[in-house]
């Protein structure tokens, strides 16, 4: 009887833990199936979408920083700046001499102010016969110094023979100038073409480049290309040879130096070579 007992309770146990194995098995397949059947979450799309949105919003922010500021930046102008009224146009109101000319002056122009003036009034006598440049060498003011350099360049392109009047090496040439002016202080450089006034280095390039200075310059005589003043080197200028330079003489009579009367305040004569006076 006890044997029958036990066999009966290991056999109770066995079943019931069967029993438990199978409810087991069904759970976890039952779970399993749920799990696949519910969908898959794209984690890449949710990244993309949220640095899109933090994007905008950025953007936005920055925008509206923005419109703030010209706002700002409008009502500061229209506080210092005053208000313009508008014109009243009148269509009864016949048209001004002045209106009429600007509308003519809209249409396109043939020639330019900057050309050459046969009948200047001002004139350089005596030199009906050359080229008269008054320049600088100084390079104290760029824009003079490179008009002057300018200047001198196109004229050795045509190779013509220039009165190179170099007012930094010889301040009788700047009186000079003035006289001519009627004592006005002018820029520099100023050209002379057979005595006549040309202009200033504007107004020699407008020439050039409209073709009216090699019309001009049309019956000089041309030197040989790369000409170069042995005496000089094409400055004009050599030192005095009375005194080698350093503007004084011994006077043999009195005994005392004095002062040379053949050169410059900086013991210059004009080349003989290069330069007829």
């Amino acid at each position: 009887m006890a044997e029958s007992e036990k066999n009966l309770e290991i056999s109770s146990k066995a079943s019931s833990s069967s029993s438990s194995m199978l409810l087991n098995r069904s759970f976890t397949m039952h779970a399993t199936a749920a799990d696949s059947s519910l969908p898959k979450l794209n984690y890449a799309s949710l990244n993309r979408a949220v640095s899109s949105n933090k994007f905008y919003n950025s953007m936005e922010s920055v925008l509206s920083a923005s419109n703030s500021f010209k706002g700002k930046v409008k009502q500061l102008r229209n506080l210092f700046e005053p208000k313009k009224s508008p014109k009243k146009i009148n269509l009864n109101e016949p048209e001004s001499p002045q209106q009429h000319h600007l509308i003519k002056l809209t249409k396109p122009v043939k020639s330019l102010s900057l050309c050459y003036n046969n009948e200047s009034s001002i004139r350089l006598p005596g030199n009906e016969d050359r080229i008269v440049v008054y320049l600088t060498s100084l390079r104290g003011i760029r824009r003079t110094f490179e008009d002057c350099y300018a200047v001198r360049m196109i004229f050795r392109g045509f190779r013509v023979w220039v009165d190179e009047r170099d007012v930094s090496m010889d301040s009788a040439y700047k009186k000079e100038l003035q006289c001519v002016f009627g004592g006005k202080n002018v820029t520099l450089p100023q050209v002379f073409i057979r005595g006549k006034h040309v202009g200033n280095a504007d107004v020699l390039k407008s020439m050039y480049e409209t073709g009216e200075l090699a019309r001009v310059l049309d019956g000089f005589p041309r030197r040989q290309p790369g000409f170069v003043c042995g005496s000089c080197g094409d400055v004009r200028f050599v030192p005095c040879g009375n005194c080698s330079g350093s503007r004084k003489v011994f006077d043999e009579d009195d005994g005392v130096p004095k002062r040379c009367l053949e050169c410059n305040e900086n013991g210059l004569i004009r080349c003989p070579d290069c330069c007829s006076s």
